[in-house]
């Protein structure tokens, strides 16, 4: 039973991310590969490892925002960590093929 809670929460937490858009680009953060790892612990914390298309990202306050508000806001969750790391350094192929075909790179 605890395992499919676990799992459903997961579902949830990528269901949420797949809502958060870089404002420059029309694809959501998980389809562009952004989102390297979601860990969920025995307290139902949520860590995440995450990066952005650039170091410099002017948005990059307001998605983090954006992601600890939207997966805090999920029943059974009961914190969000987001750590944002720039290794290893994103690339183009980190993009689901949807991506890739949104912006016209398939």
């Amino acid at each position: 039973m605890i395992e499919n809670e676990f799992l459903q929460i997961e579902e949830a937490i990528v269901d949420v991310l797949r809502t958060v858009y870089d404002p420059e680009i029309p694809v959501n953060i998980y389809e562009l590969g952004l989102i390297y790892k979601i860990e969920i612990t025995d307290e139902r914390n949520v860590l995440i490892d995450m990066t952005f298309t650039s170091p410099s990202c002017p948005m990059a306050d307001y998605i983090l925002e954006e992601v600890n508000m939207k997966v805090e806001g999920i029943k059974g969750v009961n914190a969000v960590s987001v750590n944002l790391v720039f290794e290893p350094e994103w690339h183009k192929d980190m993009m689901t093929d949807e991506a890739k075909l949104e912006l016209g790179l398939l």
